[in-house]
C-alpha cells in the first residue's frame, strides 16, 4: 500500500502471492455499475415515485431539500437570465464555450447516419431513413461544480440530430451554465436535479412536460433514477461517477498522475486505475500521485477509496485486463494500442492526448458509459437522438420474384396467415 498523505492507493500485483486478492478485487470492479446504485435505490424510488403523483407539488419540495430552491422561486431560467448570464461571463470563458461547441457540433454532424436505399432483386426497393426523437431532457449536474461543457456535450447534438423540444435540467445552475445555455440557444431551462429531475423529465409534472428520452451524467442518484425510469422513458446509458483507467508501459509518469487526479476530483465515487507491466512505472506514478492530489480533498478520497495501480505480469495481461474493466476513459501509449480495445468509451492516445481535452474542446462527447457499459455501447452521439427507421417498397414484379421465398419460411413456421398475405398480392 502506498501511503497518500494520510491516506491509501492500492499497488495490486496481479501474480505471485497477491494473485488471489488481485483477481478478487477485479471482480468487485467488474461489478461496480449494480453494486454502486443498489446503495441508493430504496431512496430513488420513493422519490420517483412521489413526483409521478405529486407532480410539482412533490417535486418543488424536493428541489427546496435537495436544490436550494427558494420559496417561490420559478423552476423555469428564463431566457433573460441566461442572456444576463452570458453577458457577465468573461470574454476568455465566451471563446472558449464557442470552440467548445463549434467542435461538438462539427464531430456530431459526421457522426449523421445517411439515407440510402438498394435493391436486392429487380422490383423491390429498401433502404433507411433518418429521424430526429420528438424531445429529450438533458440532464446537467451541478453539485459540486459548475459544468456548462455537459451542457453543451448534451444539447449540441440533439440539434444537429433535429430534436425539436430540448428540455435541461439543473441543479443551482451556475452563471457559466446558464451561459451556456444562452449560447445553445436552450429556451426550457429548470432548475431541478437529482432522482426528483430524473422523475419529472420521465413521467411529467404540471411544469415539465415528460420527455421521450432522458441523456447525460450524473451521481449515483441520478444514475439510479434513470436506469429504473428507462422501462417507460429512453436513457443513454448509466452514465455515473467518472472512471479512468491509464494503460501505459512508456507513459509519463507526472501526465499519468495529472490524469488519474483530474478525474479522480470529479466526485469521491470516482474510480481511477493505472494498469502497467511495469513496476517501475506504477511506483513512479504511485509518487506523482501522492504530490499531486496532496491539496485536493475530493481526489483524494476517490484516490484512497477507490484508485487502483495494477501491476500485471506481462503486457497481454495489462490490455486483457483494461478490457475486461470496460473503462470509461482509456489512456494508451500509442496508436497502435488501438488494435487491441474492444471495450471503453472514449480512448486517449499518447502523451499530449489529456482526458480532460475530451471533457471540453475536442469534439466527441464527455457523456460516457461507466459500470462495464462500456462492453456493448460508446459514448453520448448524434444517434441518440435519432431513430433510423428501415423501409421496403415492392412492385408486383419484384413480389413474384422472391415473394415464393417468403411463403416458403412461413409456411415452415406454420404462420399461415404470413404466406397467404403474400401469395394474394401475387395473383
Amino acid at each position: 500500500m502506498l501511503s497518500l498523505y494520510g491516506v491509501e492507493m492500492k499497488l495490486v500485483r496481479t501474480f505471485g502471492r497477491s494473485k488471489a486478492a488481485a483477481a478478487a478485487l477485479v471482480e468487485t470492479l467488474e461489478q461496480r455499475g449494480a453494486a454502486n446504485t443498489a446503495k441508493v435505490e430504496p431512496v430513488v424510488r420513493r422519490i420517483l415515485t412521489d413526483v409521478r403523483k405529486g407532480g410539482d407539488a412533490a417535486l418543488l419540495r424536493y428541489a427546496a431539500k435537495f436544490d436550494r430552491l427558494s420559496k417561490g422561486q420559478a423552476l423555469l431560467v428564463t431566457r433573460e437570465e441566461m442572456q444576463a448570464a452570458w453577458e457577465e461571463t468573461a470574454p476568455e470563458l465566451q471563446a472558449a464555450m464557442m470552440v467548445a461547441r463549434g467542435n461538438i457540433l462539427a464531430f456530431a454532424e459526421a457522426q449523421k447516419p445517411k439515407e440510402w436505399t438498394i435493391s436486392p432483386a429487380d422490383g423491390v426497393k429498401t433502404g433507411q431513413i433518418v429521424r430526429p426523437l420528438g424531445s429529450v431532457g438533458c440532464y446537467v449536474p451541478g453539485g459540486r461544480y459548475p459544468l456548462p461543457s455537459t451542457l453543451l456535450m448534451t444539447v449540441t447534438p440533439a440539434q444537429v440530430a433535429g430534436v425539436e423540444r430540448i428540455v435541461v435540467c439543473s441543479p443551482k445552475p451556475a452563471r457559466e451554465t446558464m451561459a451556456a445555455a444562452w449560447l445553445a440557444g436552450v429556451t426550457e431551462f429548470y432548475r431541478v436535479g437529482g432522482a426528483q429531475a430524473i422523475a419529472a423529465m420521465a413521467y411529467g409534472t404540471e411544469t415539465i412536460g415528460r420527455v421521450d428520452k432522458i441523456v447525460g451524467p450524473g451521481n449515483l442518484f441520478v444514475t439510479a433514477a434513470k436506469t429504473i425510469v428507462s422501462t417507460e422513458c429512453g436513457i443513454d446509458m448509466p452514465a455515473g461517477p467518472t472512471e479512468i483507467v491509464v494503460t501505459s508501459e512508456t507513459g509519463d509518469a507526472a501526465g499519468i498522475a495529472a490524469d488519474l487526479v483530474a478525474q479522480a476530483e470529479h466526485d469521491p465515487e470516482a474510480l481511477p486505475i493505472l494498469i502497467t507491466s511495469s513496476e517501475a512505472l506504477a511506483k513512479d506514478v504511485a509518487a506523482e500521485v501522492k504530490r499531486q492530489a496532496a491539496k485536493n480533498a475530493i481526489a483524494k478520497q476517490s484516490l484512497a477509496a477507490q484508485g487502483a495501480i495494477f501491476v500485471t505480469e506481462s503486457i497481454a495481461e495489462a490490455r486483457e485486463l483494461t478490457n475486461r474493466l470496460a473503462p470509461e476513459h482509456l489512456t494508451v501509449d500509442a496508436a497502435v494500442d488501438l488494435k487491441w480495445v474492444r471495450n471503453a468509451g472514449s480512448v486517449f492516445v499518447g502523451a499530449y492526448a489529456p482526458q480532460s481535452m475530451g471533457d471540453y474542446v475536442s469534439g466527441p462527447n464527455h457523456v460516457l458509459p461507466t459500470g462495464r457499459v462500456g462492453r456493448v455501447r460508446g459514448g453520448l452521439s448524434v444517434m441518440d437522438f435519432l431513430k433510423v427507421i428501415t423501409v421496403q417498397e415492392y412492385t408486383r414484379k419484384g413480389l413474384r420474384k422472391i415473394g415464393p421465398h417468403a411463403i416458403a419460411l412461413a409456411e415452415a413456421e406454420g404462420l399461415v396467415g404470413h404466406a397467404e398475405s403474400v401469395r394474394v398480392r401475387m395473383r
